[in-house]
């Protein structure tokens, strides 16, 4: 069994929630000031991370769901590795497909950013590895469900949010269905009878969704950099702003979550794009 992690968090208030920020597809590159059908990535992600310090409280974790870089490059991962020091807490990375997932293990081995299970305030989180090597679309592979079966054997009364970079369901976009996780099925078999996973939570979509099902909560988050256009046929980008979600899980398995945009963070979108 995967022993997990389990990080000290700050003194608080009985029944007071764990604080949980999630940041996806930053996309950031080798070159600093490299920029993604019109988007500067480290400066808006930057921006994110400031409406972050003005808008919310100090979390206990934060998660990296991916795409953490457009090229692959460890010069993006150690730019990444650089900017997340503002946090305190544990800072976990998860790869997508954009990533070059070895490289990116060997930045982080050793560091909390790599811990895959975790154990806090009276949460279990699971995360997932859903890239797929050279392709876009993801699959959760057979020992990274076994290791999820395991956690959740182990721990059948602790409530439970797994996590990953691609989109376990149709999300009404009909591009991004071949490029979602092509295996969800398998997925779902994994969770049945599991009643404490109380929600998935994921990236790849550059959009926010939220969805009740099966007594969970579905999750996909904005990107701190492009949008992709909710409920498009083909690629389209969308003008929404960057963004991140925020999560507080309760003791008792209660999960309340928000999402916000930067609001004065002035970008041009090259919208006559066909992909990127």
């Amino acid at each position: 069994m995967h022993t997990p992690f389990t990080p000290s968090l700050t003194e608080r208030p009985a029944g007071a929630p764990l604080r949980v920020l999630q940041v996806t597809d930053p996309h950031l590159m080798d070159d600093p000031d490299g920029v993604l059908l019109g988007i500067k990535t480290s400066e808006s992600l930057q921006a994110v991370l400031d409406l972050i310090d003005r808008a919310e409280d100090a979390p206990d974790l934060v998660l990296a769901s991916g795409d953490i870089s457009q090229d692959g490059s460890e010069g993006s991962y150690r730019q990444f590795q650089a900017i997340m020091a503002r946090f305190a807490c544990p800072v976990i990375w998860m790869a997508g497909n954009h990533d070059d997932a070895a490289v990116m293990a060997k930045v982080i081995a050793g560091t909390d950013a790599a811990q895959r299970r975790i154990m806090a305030g009276g949460w279990q989180i699971v995360c997932l590895d859903s890239s797929v090597p050279g392709h876009v679309h993801g699959e959760i592979a057979p020992q990274e469900l076994a290791f999820l079966r395991d956690c959740l054997d182990d721990a059948p009364d602790t409530p439970t949010l797994v996590v990953f970079h691609h989109h376990p369901v149709d999300i009404g976009c009909p591009w991004m269905e071949r490029i979602g996780l092509v295996n969800r099925a398998e997925l779902r078999v994994a969770i049945a009878g599991h009643a404490q996973v109380r929600g998935l939570l994921w990236g790849h979509v550059h959009q926010e969704w939220d969805d009740q099902r099966d007594g969970m909560r579905l999750m996909a988050t904005p990107s701190t950099c492009i949008q992709f256009e909710p409920g498009s046929t083909d690629f389209s980008l969308d003008d929404r702003a960057p963004g991140y979600r925020w999560l507080e899980l309760y003791p008792d398995g209660g999960l309340v979550s928000h999402v916000r945009r930067t609001t004065d963070y002035q970008y041009n979108i090259e919208r006559d794009s066909h992909g990127y």
